[in-house]
């Protein structure tokens, strides 16, 4: 396996810069901004939401997304899928130096950008496309597009399905799955000698990722089902979460409440239901023996790289993580 490790903290503003190694078109990236807005240069663009990679002076990558983290802020559902793949294709158009046809405004607007001679930016080089796709129909545009795929999975056997899903659409599209990138993007807690799974310190580190299941499915009927499910004996603790959302006010926007600390920590209503059960479900935590064999088995389904998000507040983490992925 190629080992990648994208070193990635949560910033309060969903745009997380992020230092590590990573690989886009076979290049290594010394920074990897997640989440942030993207203005493509063109007049009135209002922006999309995405991830920028950059080697050196280059920007080498730009991967458009349907931010699960900022609609659900925002109390809306996932973006359209149509809707994302326009933006992809004018992305993807302007990188190449074309002039194009947009709507803005209800009206078509031929764009381009204007000055790339002044060396400002580069879209000289080929920059990648991966996309985060995690139901079947955005599998199957991410086939379509011939992009790279990003998978936030919660452990190896959600990981494997999801894989195997995907590399059907690529075939299915007519494209080989050895020659397209599968990424997956983990969390969890390096656990030291007889710690809990549960102990402060692991819920520090996996209990903002392990309780995006429950944020997703209180609000599933209304705001759509984000595809990260928990195993039926943890049934319970949907229920007693929905308790506590009910709670929160203004009722017509308990989003605001629901979503807050999203990735970054847990709230304190959130404590007790964030068991050693759902962190070791729905996250990458155990010992180092065992997250290197739970990598190990990422690499036999078929993911070429692994993407690592670093807590925010918590940098010790880089360290910890690093030593597992040098026994890989």
């Amino acid at each position: 396996m190629r080992k990648n490790i994208l070193k990635c903290g949560v910033a309060i503003l969903a745009a997380a810069a992020c230092a590590g190694s990573a690989q886009a078109q076979g290049q290594a990236v010394d920074l990897l901004i997640r989440g942030g807005t993207i203005y493509d240069g063109s007049e009135g663009n209002r922006g999309f939401v995405g991830d920028v990679a950059v080697s050196g002076d280059k920007i080498v990558y730009v991967g458009p997304k349907a931010s699960f983290t900022a609609r659900r802020t925002m109390g809306l559902r996932p973006v359209k899928l149509a809707d994302m793949e326009e933006y992809i294709r004018v992305v993807r158009g302007l990188l190449a130096g074309e002039t194009l046809e947009w709507t803005f405004e209800d009206k078509r607007r031929k764009i381009r950008f204007l000055n790339p001679e002044v060396g400002a930016f580069n879209i000289t080089d080929p920059i990648a496309l991966h996309i985060s796709a995690l139901g079947p129909r955005a599998r199957r545009l991410t086939a379509r597009l011939g992009a790279g795929w990003i998978h936030a999975t919660a452990n190896p056997g959600h990981a494997r399905n999801a894989i195997a899903d995907m590399q059907a659409a690529w075939r299915d599209a007519g494209r080989d799955p050895a020659g397209l990138t599968a990424t997956a993007a983990i969390a969890g807690c390096v656990l030291r000698e007889g710690e809990a799974a549960d102990s402060p310190r692991a819920r520090a580190h996996a209990g903002p990722t392990a309780t995006i299941a429950l944020h997703s499915l209180v609000e599933r009927d209304e705001f759509g089902d984000l595809g990260r499910p928990i195993p039926p004996g943890l049934a319970p603790l949907i229920e007693r979460y929905r308790q506590i959302y009910l709670k929160y006010e203004p009722a017509d926007a308990r989003y605001l409440s629901n979503h807050r600390g999203h990735l970054m920590f847990l709230r304190p209503e959130e404590q007790a239901i964030c068991t050693a059960e759902l962190i070791r479900a729905t996250t990458f935590t155990g010992s180092p023996a065992e997250l290197r064999e739970q990598i190990r088995e990422l690499a036999r389904a078929g993911f070429d790289h692994v993407g690592l998000t670093v807590r925010h507040g918590h940098p010790e983490m880089l360290e910890e993580w690093a030593d597992v992925f040098e026994g890989v």
